[in-house]
Order: C-alpha cells, then sequence, then structure tokens
C-alpha cells in the first residue's frame, strides 16, 4: 500500500496572485488540477492526502471537491520536511509514502506508478538532466542540485541558495518527486534541522542521511518537459506553451 502526500501550502506571492499557488491557472484551470488527474489515472492512492496552511484550506478544498483527498494543515511555513512531518499520522498501513508538489501539473500518471511500485530500504528521487541552462531550461536553474560521487552514488541534494558556485554548474536537478518506505522516513524525518540559509526542514536533506547511513538511494529520471515546475508568471507563460 503507498499513500501519496501532495504539498500545496504555499502562497501565491511571485505569481502576482491572491490565489494560493496551487490555484493559479494554467490555460483556465488550477494547476493542481492537472497533477490530480495524474494521481487520480495512476490508481496508487485512492484517497491522496494534501498538505495545506489554515489560510487556504478553504479555497483549496472548494477548488478540488470532486477529488477525494484527505487534508492536513501544517500550521506555520517551516519547510517541506515539516510539513511531511504534519503528514505522519495519517499515513496508516502504508509500506511507502509518495511526495509530489501541487505546482508540477506535468507529471505523468505512469511515473507515479512506477514511483509507487519501488521495493526499497530507504527512498528514491525522481531527477531530471539538463543539457544546460538555455533557454526554457534556466527555469530549472534555481533547483536543488543532485550531487553523486566518484563511484556514481547519489550523495545528496543541495538547495540552489546553499550551493557552491561549483555545486551550481550541475546539471542533474530536482523537482522534488521522493518515494520514501514508510517505515524508514518516520525514523529518520525528527533528524532534520533548519540550519540552512531559509532556516527551514528541507525534506532533500534525507538523502545525505541515508547515505551517511550506507542506503542506497534510488533514482528514476524522467524529461524536463515532465519535471518542471511553476514558481513564477515567466514559468507559468512557458509552462502555457508547453502543454
Amino acid at each position: 500500500m503507498t499513500r501519496i502526500i501532495i504539498l500545496a501550502a504555499g502562497k501565491g506571492t511571485r505569481m502576482n496572485s491572491e490565489l494560493p499557488k496551487v490555484l493559479v491557472p494554467l490555460k483556465g484551470r488550477p494547476m493542481i488540477k492537472y497533477l490530480m488527474d495524474s494521481v487520480v489515472a495512476s490508481q496508487v492512492d485512492p484517497r491522496p492526502l494534501i498538505v495545506v496552511s489554515p489560510d487556504n484550506k478553504e479555497i483549496i478544498s472548494q477548488a478540488l471537491s470532486e477529488y477525494d483527498l484527505e487534508y492536513v494543515i501544517q500550521d506555520k511555513q517551516l519547510g517541506t520536511g515539516h510539513a511531511v512531518n504534519c503528514a505522519q499520522e495519517n499515513l496508516g498501513e502504508a509500506d511507502n509514502v509518495v511526495v509530489l508538489y501541487g505546482d508540477h501539473p506535468f507529471l505523468k500518471s505512469e511515473s507515479i506508478r512506477k514511483f509507487a511500485s519501488l521495493k526499497q530500504a530507504a527512498l528514491t528521487i525522481m531527477p531530471t538532466v539538463l543539457p544546460d541552462f538555455a533557454g526554457w531550461h534556466q527555469n530549472f536553474y534555481h533547483w536543488g542540485r543532485i550531487i553523486r560521487g566518484a563511484d556514481g552514488q547519489v550523495e545528496k541534494i543541495v538547495e540552489f541558495k546553499d550551493a557552491t558556485d561549483a555545486e551550481r554548474l550541475v546539471t542533474e536537478v530536482n523537482p522534488g518527486f521522493m518515494c520514501f518506505n514508510k517505515g524508514w522516513l518516520l525514523e529518520n524525518i525528527d533528524k532534520l534541522k533548519d540550519d540552512n540559509k531559509q532556516k527551514e526542514y528541507y525534506l532533500t536533506d534525507l538523502v545525505e542521511i541515508a547515505f551517511e547511513a550506507g542506503q542506497p538511494v534510488g533514482t528514476i529520471a524522467i524529461e524536463p518537459t515532465e519535471a518542471m515546475g511553476i514558481n513564477s508568471l515567466a514559468e507559468l507563460e512557458i509552462a502555457t506553451s508547453l502543454l
């Protein structure tokens, strides 16, 4: 059994919108609805969890009334690790936990199914590899970088604001999609710290925790067009052209 957690607590500040970011329209539909359609089509979790803020729960639940969802409140915006931690009591008897983001409208149902079918000791991530950061690929420039060792194993994910100049040259980037063994996740999520420039609990720090514990981190690469998220009006315009 797999539970899906969709993170949707963010505000639409950078989108110049009073709406929550996930409800900003993409070709006339809230962007999160494209993801929700893929989640439903995947048939992985009949009642996905969606993490929202106290301020946006009502408007999001109204917009998504056609879907069967279980809502979780993130009372403070303390990062993705904190958001997932808020949902841990709702995971039930799940074996795997898939974490998705409501501002990624292009993720396919087939990728969600493949992700959810994994049997793993710790976690798997779903990176995308770019040829460069030119053209529309500049949308990925401020994403976290996948850092691999000499043997090719994933060692950590470094968020852009915390990355060195050398790390920012890496073109394997992190859309944020993660699949965890639930037992491993619950044993380790409280190890996250907020000692970074954002003072947030990054879910991606669990990659380094797994590596340091000798747990291999799996990867399933997807195309940039499927990985793309929307964080600004410029990115919304590009997403509209891609849809």
